[in-house]
């Protein structure tokens, strides 16, 4: 009985992990996009044709909203490849990052750094 419970525990986690999976990447909160937990979302005016300009050390400070390998683009969502393969989200065509001296869900203090990050905005 207890080996029972414990798959049917199993498949109950599995089917939560599957639902969040299939959840929107971010969401919009505040006349901005934030990720789910509400951490802020930004742009970056360098990215140009569907690529990030934003790697290496740039990345180190503007970590990318990575897509897993079998999420799927839909409306305004899509997915861009960055140059080492890996994929990031992108909203109505821009690449989205994160910036690494926010700490808590609402901060902003990427907003307008070198007047090339913005927040992003649906």
């Amino acid at each position: 009985m207890r080996i029972g419970n414990e798959i049917a525990l199993l498949f109950v986690g599995l089917a939560i992990a599957g639902a969040a999976l299939a959840q929107a990447p971010a969401q919009k909160m505040g006349g901005m996009l934030t990720n789910p937990a509400g951490m802020t979302l930004y742009t970056f005016d360098k990215d140009a044709g569907g690529k990030s300009a934003c790697n290496g050390p740039c990345a180190g400070n503007w970590p990318p909203l990575m897509a897993m390998a079998d999420a799927k683009a839909s409306g305004d969502w899509t997915i861009i490849t960055r140059y080492d393969g890996s994929k990031q989200w992108a909203y109505k065509g821009k690449p989205l990052y994160y910036f690494v001296m926010d700490k808590a869900a609402g901060d902003k203090l990427g907003d307008g750094r070198g007047m090339v990050w913005h927040l992003a905005k649906p």
